[in-house]
């Protein structure tokens, strides 16, 4: 089945190959990063003249990031992209990375579960992909320590994308497009999976969200946030809610894991979580905790869509320790999980405040044309109305954030630059 399989791939490619138009990698680094004398990108952003409390505490609003993978070059990049959003990738010719992780919904796809080949449901949430450079743990349960080896799990899972590594080394080796691409791409003459697994992750390292309205209030513009968001990062950051002591700031997320006690949807038994794949029965129920950047594109919420709304979400917090942990479970409980009593307005204050930290400044451009000749991959039709890919040619040029935040960031422009 997979050997006629890779022949249809193969034939529909190559029946395509004519209408496309040549592919050329760019030259030039994605708006985030910049291109250093070496021709490597590397992150630029104001947080890199702060101090990193990373792992240190909660710290203020100019705190450093903590450590970030990047130094892939522009071609690199760019062929990570073409790749990511191509369902050649997967068993069927029908779902792509970008299925599941769609710039239109933050890097996500708005399912509860989500679906892979054949229309398989998958045992968890798609999470959103904005900043995964930054982190040290991934997946849901934090079983992954590099971008390259959780990449490997939906490429080969059955229920995910369904390839194998032979068939899909086969597919990328016999598409003439790619083979050029990677060959620009790598400087070498042989295709392997492991420039494969690279491109990829030079692409989604290159997903920065870190120029919201929340960041420009972080780097001195005080009326970035009106008066009800900046009482919701009062409520955010107080002693009494404590969110910022988990989702910690810049990137809104300390990266360990926390058992919550989140209720299942309809009648689903406890998912084990973190205490599955690690054997720490202390982390049974425990899921790592998600940055909240873009979280207002991600609902539903949690590792499952259990909640519908950030203010359900923000609301179970309230609802007393251990109030949906299912009878029988002895879970143990983040000491951070209590019952703060936040009043309706604080809530709707707090979520207010959520919302600042949406920032598709730098969405990724979505290519018209694939190597394979098939559509992206998309868990959304169209993106929101006024939410359009930056242009990717662009090295240095930090006016090509998105028109809605332009007045705010010049401002942000106007202040003293600490970095060159």
């Amino acid at each position: 089945m997979r050997i006629l399989l890779f022949l249809w791939l193969t034939l529909t490619a190559a029946s395509s190959a004519t209408a496309l138009e040549p592919f050329e990698l760019s030259t030039f680094c994605p708006p985030a990063l910049r291109l250093d004398e070496t021709g490597h990108c590397k992150l630029h952003s104001q947080y890199l003249a702060y101090d990193s409390l990373y792992g240190k505490g909660v710290g203020g609003p100019k705190t450093g990031l903590p450590p970030v993978r990047d130094g892939f070059t522009p071609q690199q990049i760019d062929l990570g992209r073409y790749l990511f959003f191509d369902p050649l990738l997967s068993q069927n010719g029908e779902v792509a990375c970008s299925t599941c992780h769609d710039p239109a919904l933050g890097l996500s796809d708005g399912k509860r579960l989500s679906i892979g080949v054949q229309g398989t449901e998958i045992a968890r949430s798609a999470p959103s992909l904005w900043n995964v450079a930054f982190l040290q743990k991934l997946l849901w349960d934090g079983s992954k320590k590099s971008l390259e080896a959780q990449l490997q799990g939906p490429l080969y899972a059955d229920n995910e994308m369904g390839n194998d590594p032979v068939t899909l080394l086969a597919t990328l080796q016999s598409n003439a497009a790619y083979a050029a691409m990677f060959k620009a791409a790598f400087e070498e003459d042989s295709l392997t999976l492991d420039q494969v697994y690279t491109a990829l992750v030079a692409f989604e390292s290159s997903l920065i969200s870190l120029n919201s309205r929340y960041d420009l209030y972080a780097h001195g513009v005080h009326d970035a946030l009106n008066p009800q968001e900046k009482q919701g990062l009062n409520v955010f950051r107080s002693f009494v809610a404590r969110c910022a002591e988990c989702h910690t700031p810049p990137l809104f997320s300390n990266q360990q894991i926390a058992v919550l006690g989140v209720p299942e949807r309809n009648g689903r038994p406890l998912d084990p979580g973190a205490g599955a794949s690690s054997g720490d029965t202390s982390q049974r129920g425990g899921f790592k905790v998600p940055s909240l950047r873009n979280v207002a594109l991600t609902a539903p919420y949690m590792h499952a869509g259990n909640f519908d709304s950030l203010r359900e979400a923000a609301a179970f917090y309230t609802g007393g320790r251990g109030h949906a942990v299912p009878e029988g479970e002895d879970l143990r409980l983040h000491w951070h999980i209590w019952n703060p009593e936040l009043t309706d307005d604080e809530l709707d204050r707090l979520v207010d405040f959520l919302h600042t930290l949406t920032d598709q400044a730098f969405l990724p451009e979505i290519p018209n044309q694939l190597p394979s000749g098939l559509p992206p991959g998309r868990a959304a039709r169209l993106a929101p109305e006024g939410k359009t890919a930056l242009h990717r040619h662009s090295n240095n040029n930090t006016q090509s954030a998105a028109q809605t935040a332009a007045p705010l960031a010049a401002q942000l422009r106007a202040q003293p630059k600490a970095l060159p």
